[in-house]
């Protein structure tokens, strides 16, 4: 496939994505923002745009190489205020190929709270561990705030962001997709078993068995 014609799907699938989350409850408004990997760049959702008239021709390309203030943009678009943690993660993490990020209702009340998500069901194995760390608070679109989230998602596919939101990544757009939905399940889950009693957690070696297991389970789509 031409080089052009690949980066046309790609930010088709950015738009397509945006409105997805939109739809599923995972953002509201113009919260949120998604980027991708593509070649030496990166992809990104633009600041201020509403999903709902965001074009493809609209999605931001930064280069992956120097500081991240090399962009190609239509108009006066510019990347999303939150594009240094998408950036650093795709700089640190060459096995990512795509970041989501979300203010969905449930884990973001966790985040809120400043608790982790943990091993109550065996779906937190998707993320790649036992739980989902929550990163330190920062301001939202600073370095501090990127720097804070590739710590928590060391060994990780996603993290809680404190009194944010969540991250997700994945190897491709759809597994990162996916990923976003599994944390706010499992966060809706978790919060509804608080209430029932005390979640029994699951132990740390059937979570690595798990973990091995979601190395072929789930979405294994090749967008890029």
């Amino acid at each position: 496939m031409p080089r052009k014609a690949g980066e046309k799907a790609a930010r088709a699938a950015i738009v397509e994505a945006c409105r997805w989350l939109v739809e599923a409850g995972l953002v509201q408004g113009t919260s949120g923002n998604v980027s991708v990997r593509f070649g030496e760049r990166m992809l990104i959702t633009p600041s201020g745009v509403p999903y709902e008239r965001m074009e493809p021709e609209d999605v931001v390309a930064v280069e992956l190489a120097g500081d991240g203030s090399s962009f190609r943009a239509r108009g006066g678009n510019v990347p999303s205020s939150e594009w240094r943690f998408h950036f650093d993660i795709l700089r640190s993490r060459p096995e990512v190929g795509a970041v989501v990020h979300t203010h969905s209702p449930y884990a973001t009340a966790f985040a809120i709270c400043r608790k982790e998500l943990v091993a109550a069901h065996y779906m937190i194995a998707a993320s790649g561990g036992a739980t989902i760390r929550v990163a330190d608070y920062a301001t939202f679109g600073t370095q501090e705030l990127s720097d804070a989230a590739l710590v928590a998602l060391e060994g990780r596919w996603a993290c809680l962001l404190a009194n944010h939101g969540v991250i997700a990544t994945g190897p491709t757009l759809e597994r990162a997709l996916w990923l976003a939905q599994e944390v706010e399940v499992l966060a809706r889950q978790t919060a509804i078993a608080l209430q029932v009693g005390t979640p029994v957690l699951l132990p740390d070696d059937e979570i690595a068995r798990v973990v091995e297991k979601f190395k072929v389970y789930g979405p294994r789509g090749t967008d890029k």
